[in-house]
């Protein structure tokens, strides 16, 4: 997820704030994720009335907020657990 500048912008917005307020301000700033780009604000809705207390919050709630296009490769993981029945894999050195 790139913030295309708007993290410079939620860094500089007085804190604490409201979701209402990043949204009125930075609202149609997009966000660009791994197979196309989002709006901030459509993000933030998702969630709700929230207050952030700083950009760190805001940050947070937008990488738990974007949309399926923003996790790449969907229901993929390589990091599932081992059954009872499995050794699991062999660990490899890069």
């Amino acid at each position: 997820m790139r913030l295309n500048g708007v993290d410079d912008r939620l860094e500089r917005h007085q804190y604490p704030t409201t979701s209402e307020e990043i949204i009125a301000a930075h609202g149609n700033a997009t966000v660009e994720l791994a197979n196309g780009s989002e709006r901030l604000g459509d993000v933030l809705e998702r969630f709700g009335d929230q207050t952030f207390e700083d950009a760190e919050d805001v940050f947070t709630t937008l990488r738990a907020g974007v949309c399926h296009r923003g996790v790449g490769r969907r229901f993929y993981s390589d990091r599932d657990p081992t059954t009872d029945a499995e050794d699991g894999p062999s660990p490899v050195s890069f």
